[in-house]
């Protein structure tokens, strides 16, 4: 989806860990990207393309539709207009998966957590509106969104106090969503995605059928996706109370073509919903593969 980027530049995991206020680890990734070494995110998401009119004498040529003169032999401008009221949805998974990691550093409720705090923190920035919910099978916090100063402090405070519990469960939650966000903005979700790539088909497209833009981020462990397990090893499930004592290197080629393949299936699901699927592994630097997908996500409006 985007570039290799050289990820000694960024800030490495095990630091962010180390910072237990989320409002830091927030504005430590997202200044890190404009610290002279980055491109500014900040019209990552702001930038929206309006509508079309014909040239005047004046106009920038820059923004001519080149495509459009290719058919009609007529020069029309595109015209874009600052998303200064978006509204932005983050939808964090908050179920007994996404703890794992803690036993050995961040968990993947770390690091997806500080990766919603990071874009509620760079929207306010723009002026735009965010809201939070966590969810597990159910609705477990539900905080409409604003562009209040002080209601980025509550989403800070409410991703500090999150206990985690229950299984992934996408299908009655997001149905009820649906129908409470009635004005067209964006929606991000963070999770494991511990469910049927049937079940996340059904759920994003409640979303996209009411004109949502959405954006998957898939966070996963290295552990999960590696598996770099060698000794005798008992697996217990964090979901389920299934629980496999065995020697990991004889699964190992099986595990890994298992991933592959709901890898491929969960890609797929997104894009024939229309939406972005983003792999973040909580080994690799989050102001990187956030700063990626940002510019990833800017050239590809420029190639509107």
């Amino acid at each position: 989806m985007a570039n290799e980027i050289n990820t000694e530049k960024y800030i490495d995991p095990k630091t962010l860990d180390r910072i237990k206020r989320i409002d830091v680890r927030a504005r430590l990734v997202v200044e890190g990207f404009i610290t002279g070494k980055h491109r500014s995110p900040y019209n990552g998401f702001a930038i929206e393309f309006a509508a079309h009119r014909e040239y005047a004498p004046g106009d920038d040529l820059r923004h001519i539709d080149w495509k459009v003169w290719s058919k009609t032999d007529r020069l029309y401008i595109k015209e874009y207009e600052e998303e200064t009221n978006l509204k932005c949805h983050i939808l964090l998974d908050c179920s007994k998966s996404m703890r794992y990691g803690e036993s050995t550093g961040w968990s993947k409720y770390d690091y997806a957590a500080t990766g919603a705090a990071s874009l509620a923190y760079l929207m306010q920035q723009q002026q735009d509106a965010v809201g939070l919910v966590t969810f597990s099978n159910q609705i477990d916090l539900n905080l409409k969104a604003s562009s209040h100063p002080s209601h980025l402090k509550l989403i800070f405070h409410e991703l500090e106090q999150v206990e985690l519990d229950q299984q992934t469960d996408v299908t009655d939650p997001f149905l009820a969503l649906s129908s409470q966000i009635r004005q067209r903005g964006m929606v991000v979700l963070f999770s494991d995605l511990f469910l049927d790539p049937e079940d996340l088909a059904t759920a994003l497209s409640q979303f996209r059928l009411r004109g949502h833009e959405v954006i998957v981020f898939h966070v996963m462990h290295e552990d999960e996706v590696a598996f770099p397990f060698d000794d005798n090893t008992l697996f217990r499930g964090l979901e389920t109370d299934a629980q496999l004592h065995t020697e990991p290197r004889a699964l190992r080629t099986s595990y890994l073509e298992a991933v592959d393949r709901y890898m491929k299936q969960v890609k797929k699901v997104c894009a024939s919903a229309g939406v972005d699927h983003v792999l973040l592994n909580t080994s690799k630097p989050l102001d990187a593969a956030l700063s990626s997908y940002l510019n990833f996500r800017r050239k590809s409006r420029r190639k509107l």
